[in-house]
């Protein structure tokens, strides 16, 4: 199990990225109060789990059912965060720091999209905590433990997430302005490289 358990943990620290998605996160939430963007860091993250688990017992029961393949969903969170990206590089500076913060809070609630899904529970999550409930079939200890990795990872993340007001702090306003667009053009990437793999992995380019 100490073996499923360090397989399983290490498959979805490399999907999740917890790293990753703090860097984008702060990038988001630039302007966001810190009581603002501790609520949304703990929605998201479990709205995350819960989506995560959920697609871990039944998302290959799902997908089956309605003929869409992994490449798809990949290429489909790509598009969904490319367009966020874009935003993030393109959108203006409010006047004035109070009035900005203000906005933020009220209309860019990102708990639920972009950061349950797909930056935490994106495209490569959800096809490893299948691939992985998959491998170990008919193991139901086996498979607890890899609900049990995919929630130490998902509350790891939770635990950066929250640590984001720090860096908030020690950068300023001016500073995660520069973040936000540096990470938009970084999210971009992302999207696009999750658009590739989607396009690679459902063999339309040939091998």
């Amino acid at each position: 199990m100490l073996e499923t358990y360090t397989i399983a943990f290490t498959t979805f620290f490399a999907t999740i990225g917890p790293l990753d998605v703090v860097a984008i996160f702060i990038g988001l939430t630039a302007t966001s109060s810190a009581a603002s963007r501790r609520a949304m860091a703990i929605k998201g993250s479990i709205i995350a789990t819960l989506i995560l688990v959920f697609f871990a017992l039944v998302g290959q029961f799902i997908l089956d059912n309605l003929g869409i393949s992994l490449a798809a969903l990949k290429v489909a969170g790509g598009i969904l965060l490319l367009l966020i990206g874009i935003d993030l590089v393109f959108s203006p500076a409010a006047s004035a720091a109070e009035e900005e913060s203000q906005e933020s809070d009220e209309k860019q609630d990102i708990s639920v999209f972009p950061l349950a899904t797909p930056l935490i529970g994106g495209p490569g999550a959800m096809g490893a905590a299948i691939l992985l409930m998959a491998d170990n079939t008919g193991h139901w200890g086996d498979q607890g433990v890899v609900i049990l990795a995919l929630v130490s990872v998902t509350a790891l993340t939770l635990v950066l997430l929250l640590l984001a007001n720090r860096v908030q702090q020690l950068f300023g306003l001016t500073g995660m302005h520069v973040i936000s667009r540096v990470f938009g053009v970084l999210l971009t990437a992302l999207a696009v490289q999750f658009m590739f793999d989607g396009i690679k992995q459902s063999g339309l380019l040939g091998s």
